[in-house]
Order: C-alpha cells, then structure tokens, then sequence
C-alpha cells in the first residue's frame, strides 16, 4: 500500500502523450498510471516540451515497434532537442482497426488515413484489401478518425477499438496489422531517470569528430571487456553532414553501476558528442 502522501503524489501526476482520446499513446500513459491526469498534445516534440516547461510532470512517446522499428522522430528529438531522462518504458500490444463512418461501404472507400507508423504496420493488409485506395498521413491515430470524419468523400481510419467508441464510428475490421505479434515500446520522460531496480536499461547516444577505422569496435569492446550486454545499437544521421552518423545504444545495467559508470566515462571522453538518455527498470517483452 501507498503511504498517503505518495498515493497523493501519484494521483496528482500530469503526464503528456501523443493525443487526442484514443492513441495509442493514450493507452501507454493508463497502463504506466491509471490515476493520473493525462495530458493530450499535438506532436511528439510537444509532449517533450510540455515536461521541459512544467506543464506536465512526465512525458510517453513511442521509440520502437516491433514492424516498423525505432520510432526515428522520437530518437532525432532526444538526441539534438531534448534535456529530458527515461525513468521508465511500457510495451503495449497494437491492435488495429480499420474504422468507418456509420453505414459506408468497404468498396466505396476512397481515402484511408493514419499516422505513418500505423500505416506502415498495415502496408500488407492496406495492398491487399484497398489496392486501389490512397492513404494519407494524420498527425495520430485518434486525428486520422477525425481527418474521416471530416472528408467529403467515402474515407476510413486505421485506429485503436477505442477511438471508435469514442467517436461513434464502426469497426469495418479488426486487427489489421500484418504482424501479429504487433508491439510498440513507449518511454516515460522526465526531468530525472529512475534509481537502480536490481534489473535495468541504460540508453545513450555518442558521435566521433571524424571518421577512423576500428573507433566504434573500440567503444564496443569496452562493453564486452566488462560483460555488459548490449541489448540493442543503431545509428542515426548527425544532420551536420552526409555520412556523419550519432550512434545509440541501449546496454543492460544502471548508469550508477561501478562496471557501467565505468566504461560510460570512457565512451564518453572517446566520442565528441556524448548523451546519457537515462538509466531504467527492464521490461522483459
């Protein structure tokens, strides 16, 4: 049980998320905390901003799916725009529907809308069903049913169960995504990471100030050195010139363990830009 105070601080949290009612991200902010008081915003970059001003106390986004992979809007924002920490993640199930004005008929359907990462999970079934059919972009899920409903000709919507309830319109099909097994890993963003669990997440991000053979083997081999697992490594364009990349890492432990700290302070002082995204519990998906 919450001690009164803790209980009070939990209810009164404010997080932002990717809104309106019924995104996806809607439904990573109740699971991560039912009580709170969610606030929808526009775009990714004002969930961040919101937390970055106050307005809210933490932040959800999306920075991977299991289809469409890393979520590339969300790691550009961390990596050149945000102050924010991750002091925690959710994986949340993505069950697609394909939703529709009351009373349209599947073979009049001109227009579907979605966001782009939504899109992408239901290119297949988009291809097969509504060959014919131009898609388009909305700002989420919940703003593609409301870009439907305002269209002038017969439209449809790839968005969650919820969005539907929410806004009076039918379910022509469900669970549309062409993979099953359909995942989406959000993170919780906040002025301060989470304090070591006993089972934790670092993330980072590093860039060298010129490109020389064996520099990424060296900053991996530190890793392995002191048996650090590394459970995911990318990279991203630096946006300061073509074939200059900001490499990301994802390792197991806490950023406050001896082992990790470590070999952090020599990846740091190998690399000319250095960011530690923040240190949290793992989930195991």
């Amino acid at each position: 049980m919450l001690d009164s105070t803790l209980k009070e601080d939990f209810l009164l949290t404010k997080i932002a998320f990717l809104g309106p009612a019924g995104t996806y991200g809607e439904e990573a902010a109740l699971t991560y905390n039912p009580h709170a008081h969610l606030v929808p915003m526009p775009s990714h970059s004002a969930v961040m901003d919101a937390v970055d001003k106050h307005m809210a106390d933490e932040g959800i986004v999306p920075i991977e799916n299991s289809i469409e992979g890393s979520v590339n809007d969300t790691l550009d924002l961390l990596i050149h725009e945000s102050r924010l920490q991750i002091k925690s993640e959710i994986v949340i199930p993505i069950n697609h529907c394909v939703l529709a004005k009351q009373g349209t008929e599947t073979k009049d359907i001109a227009v579907i809308y979605s966001h782009p990462q939504a899109l992408g999970q239901c290119r297949r079934f988009v291809e097969r069903v509504f060959p014919r059919v131009q898609t388009l972009a909305s700002l989420s899920t919940t703003a593609a049913v409301e870009d439907m409903k305002k269209s002038s000709i017969p439209a449809a919507a790839i968005a969650s169960s919820r969005a539907a309830e929410l806004f009076g319109v039918a379910i022509v099909a469900k669970n549309v995504q062409d993979n099953p097994n359909n995942v989406t890993r959000f993170v919780v963003l906040s002025h301060i990471d989470a304090e070591p669990s006993g089972d934790d997440k670092t993330s980072i991000a590093f860039m060298f100030s010129e490109d020389k053979p064996g520099q990424l083997y060296g900053v991996l081999g530190e890793f392995a050195r002191r048996g650090i697992n590394l459970a995911k490594i990318e990279s991203r364009p630096s946006k300061e010139a073509l074939g200059k990349y900001v490499f990301l890492i994802d390792l197991n432990g806490h950023r406050k363990d001896k082992a990790v700290a470590e070999t952090l302070h020599i990846v740091k002082n190998k690399s000319s830009m250095f960011k530690l995204f923040g240190s949290y519990p793992r989930r195991n998906f």
